[in-house]
């Protein structure tokens, strides 16, 4: 018997001024968050599928509990507090029994094939990593077989070229994998060359 793999997609409540700012100040604030809430609305009804369990993972907390922008069938539960490093360790840490995986929400380029590369990537490594070309990623996953690591994702530069090998020095003996390179939207930049394709 398989254990019940978990999709845990990360999102914030897309008010102007509160999500995408360094988006929005290529495109202005309510641009950015009416981009942020119609992108992660396609990417949620892409990424249902009988295979995993999709969450959502609200911010903030309150707030995002209670929100209407999100389909109501979807389980949530709240980011909590810190730095992201520190929220995706205490997801990761908390989800239910089985493999996971966690996702942001502005990444266009994710579907159903990626993360199923995800969760079978996890049958034979510990963990598995979707990178990002500017030094990032857009997915991380583990098995959760054995304790995760005490300080995963500590002392990660975050939003820069440095967070996927930080990342990956949080995890001392673990097998990685790594899937399909994927970019993010963070810039009006990133917005027009994803509109040129």
């Amino acid at each position: 018997m398989t254990r019940q793999r978990h999709l845990i997609v990360m999102v914030k409540e897309p008010r102007p001024g509160r999500v995408k700012t360094r988006l929005a100040r290529g495109i202005g604030p309510v641009a950015a968050a009416w981009w942020f809430r119609h992108q992660a609305a396609r990417l949620l009804r892409r990424l249902e599928d009988p295979r995993w369990r999709l969450w959502l993972a609200v911010s903030p907390d309150c707030e995002g509990l209670q929100s209407r922008a999100w389909p109501a069938h979807l389980p949530r539960v709240a980011q909590g507090s810190g730095d992201l490093g520190a929220r995706m360790a205490r997801l990761l840490r908390a989800a239910p029994t089985g493999p996971v995986c966690v996702i942001g929400a502005d990444i266009p380029g994710i579907g159903k094939a990626q993360v199923a590369r995800a969760f079978e990537a996890l049958g034979r490594h510990d963990a598995v990593f979707g990178p990002a070309s500017d030094g990032g990623f857009w997915l991380v996953g583990l098995k959760r077989i054995r304790a995760l690591p005490v300080g995963l994702f500590e002392g990660v530069r975050w939003s820069t070229e440095h967070a996927l090998s930080d990342s990956l020095a949080t995890l001392p003996g673990l097998s990685v994998a790594r899937i399909d390179t994927l970019n993010d939207v963070d810039t009006a930049q990133d917005l027009a060359r994803l509109a040129r394709r």
